[in-house]
C-alpha cells in the first residue's frame, strides 16, 4: 500500500526469483511488476561446480592446513566425479548448463523435472520422478524454482532415501532445503558433506555486513560449524557477465512500460 500511496506504478526486479512479491496484492494494486527471467545460467552453473569441487577434494581445509603450514593428507580423500552418478533436480537453463559440465566430467546424469528438456538425450540425462533418482545418486544438485510445490522438496524423508555419503548442492533457494532436516542427515552422516550459496532464513543475514554484531540465528550457526559444509552468500550469480545480463534486461523492462504500458517480463499474468 504504501507503494501505492507514493505514487508506484512499476516494479522492476532485478532478480530471477519473485517468491518474494504478492503479485495478486500488486495487481490488486495496479503496480505492474517485472523480473529478469534469465541472465547468465552459465555464471550459476559453474559456481556449483565450484562449491561441488571445493567441497569434494576438501579445498578449503586443506588451505587452512597449509596456512598452519601443517602438510599432512590426513583427511583429505576426496573422490573420482568421473563415473559417479548426479542427480539434478530441475533442468532449465541453469540445470541444463549444470547437467553438460558434468556430462564433460563423465559423470551419470538423473535428473527429475516436470519438463524434459528438448536436448537431453544428446547428453544422456534420464528423467525419473524423484524417489527413484535420490537413492542412486552420488551428487545431488538443485537447480530449480521456489514455489508451493518445491518448498521443502528435500525434507527429512526424501534426504533419509538419498544414497549414503553422499553430496548435497543447492544454488537455487534455501527453503526448498528443510534445514533442520539437513543438520540432521549431516550430525548421522548420511550426506557427507553440503555445498550452499542459499540458505533458507537469509533474509536479513546475507548481502550484509555482520562483523560487529552476533548472529542470533543459531540454526544457521550449527549449519556453518560443520567442516563438511561450504557456504558462500548468494554470490553464485556475480559474474560480469552475468550483471551486465541483469542490467540489460532491467533496463529493457522499463524503457517497455514508458513505450506501452507492458513489458515482455511483466509477472501480473502469471
Amino acid at each position: 500500500m504504501r507503494l501505492k500511496d507514493l505514487g508506484t506504478r512499476f516494479l522492476a526486479l532485478r532478480s530471477v526469483g519473485f517468491e518474494h512479491v504478492d503479485l495478486s496484492k500488486a495487481s490488486q494494486l495496479g503496480i505492474r511488476v517485472a523480473n529478469v527471467p534469465e541472465y547468465s545460467p552459465y555464471a550459476i552453473a559453474e559456481h556449483a561446480v565450484a562449491l561441488l569441487l571445493a567441497l569434494n577434494r576438501k579445498i578449503y581445509q586443506s588451505q587452512l592446513l597449509m596456512q598452519l603450514q601443517d602438510f599432512r593428507l590426513d583427511g583429505l580423500i576426496g573422490m573420482d566425479l568421473f563415473g559417479k552418478t548426479v542427480g539434478i533436480i530441475g533442468t532449465g537453463k541453469i540445470g541444463f548448463a549444470f547437467a553438460k559440465i558434468m556430462h564433460g566430467f563423465g559423470c551419470r546424469l538423473l535428473v527429475h523435472d516436470p519438463q524434459i528438456h528438448p536436448e537431453a538425450e544428446k547428453i544422456g540425462m534420464t528423467y525419473l520422478p524423484l524417489d527413484e533418482m535420490l537413492p542412486q545418486c552420488d551428487v545431488v544438485a538443485i537447480h530449480c524454482p521456489m514455489n508451493e510445490h518445491t518448498a521443502r522438496m528435500l525434507n527429512r524423508e526424501k534426504m533419509l532415501s538419498m544414497k549414503k555419503g553422499s553430496l548435497l548442492i543447492n544454488t537455487a533457494r534455501g527453503g526448498i532445503i528443510d534445514t533442520h532436516a539437513l543438520i540432521e542427515m549431516l550430525e548421522n552422516k548420511h550426506i557427507s558433506g553440503a555445498g550452499l550459496d542459499v540458505y533458507e532464513k537469509e533474509k536479513g543475514l546475507f548481502f550484509q555486513n555482520h562483523r560487529e554484531t552476533m548472529l542470533k540465528d543459531e540454526l544457521f550457526s550449527r549449519l556453518r560449524s560443520f567442516p563438511n559444509v561450504l557456504i558462500t552468500g548468494h554470490q553464485a550469480f556475480l559474474t560480469n557477465e552475468a550483471l551486465e545480463g541483469i542490467a540489460r534486461t532491467t533496463a529493457e523492462n522499463i524503457k517497455e512500460w514508458e513505450a506501452n504500458d507492458i513489458s515482455v517480463n511483466d509477472l501480473n499474468s502469471i
